[in-house]
C-alpha cells in the first residue's frame, strides 16, 4: 500500500511530461528496495529502477584496496560511473536504450547491463543510501535527481529487517550481528545526517516487509 501523499507527488511529478529521476534514500534495511518495488509495481511499463547498489565495487577490487569488510561504505562504490550514468539518464536520446547494472545480494556482485531503460521510459527511480550525501564525490548525484525521498523506519524494526537480511543470504547469525553492529550502523548515522536534504519523508505500510 502506498501512502496517498506519497502517490500524490509521484503524479505531481509526473505531470510535468519528460524524463524524471526519483531517488529512494534510507538507512541501511529501513526499505528502499520495498518501496521502490511497490512504487513500480503501481507504474507499470512507465517506469524502471536503477539502484545505487548495480555501483558496489567487485569484491576483487574491494579485496584489493582493503575495503572488503567495510563493503557498503560511500567509498566501496563506483560513485563517478553511477554519475555518469544518472546524467545519461536525464537525457534520453529517441531510440536508444540504456543499459544499467544490478545487484545480486546471492552472489553479493553488482551484474552489468542487467537493467534496459527505453527512451520512452518516462520516470526512473533509483534506491541507495547516499543519494543526499554532500562529501566523497556524491554532492552531484543529487543534482541528478528530481526528488528524493527519504524512508523512516522505527529503528529497532530497521535492525530486525537487517539481521534477517544478512541471515538470508548467508551469514550466521553472529557475523550477521558483527556486521550491523560495525559496517552497517556507522554508514546509518552518516545517512540519517542527510535526512534533511530530502523533499519528502515517508513511512512505509506496517504491512510492506522488508
Amino acid at each position: 500500500m502506498i501512502d496517498p501523499n506519497a502517490r500524490a507527488r509521484l503524479d505531481a511529478l509526473l505531470s510535468g511530461g519528460g524524463r524524471r529521476i526519483l531517488g529512494i534514500a534510507g538507512l541501511p534495511g529501513a526499505g528502499k528496495s520495498t518501496l521502490t518495488a511497490a512504487l513500480l509495481a503501481a507504474l507499470g511499463h512507465v517506469a524502471v529502477g536503477v539502484p545505487m547498489d548495480g555501483f558496489h565495487l567487485a569484491n576483487a577490487e574491494l579485496h584489493r584496496l582493503g575495503r572488503a569488510d567495510r563493503k557498503g561504505a560511500p567509498d566501496t562504490f563506483d560513485v563517478a560511473g553511477y554519475i555518469a550514468l544518472l546524467r545519461r539518464l536525464r537525457s534520453p536520446v529517441p531510440g536508444e536504450t540504456i543499459y544499467a547494472p544490478a545487484f545480486h545480494r546471492e552472489i553479493e556482485e553488482p551484474i552489468a547491463g542487467e537493467i534496459a531503460v527505453r527512451a520512452d521510459t518516462r520516470l526512473v527511480i533509483t534506491e541507495g543510501n547516499y543519494l543526499l550525501m554532500d562529501d566523497d564525490g556524491w554532492r552531484d548525484a543529487r543534482t541528478c535527481l528530481d526528488e528524493v525521498w527519504f524512508v523512516e523506519v522505527d529503528d529497532t524494526r530497521r535492525r530486525a529487517q537487517l539481521l534477517e537480511r544478512h541471515v538470508r543470504f548467508g551469514r550466521d547469525r553472529q557475523a550477521a550481528l558483527d556486521w550491523i553492529e560495525h559496517t552497517d550502523e556507522p554508514n546509518a548515522r552518516r545517512i540519517a545526517a542527510t535526512a534533511h536534504r530530502a523533499d519528502f519523508h515517508v513511512r512505509l505500510h506496517p504491512d510492506m516487509a522488508s
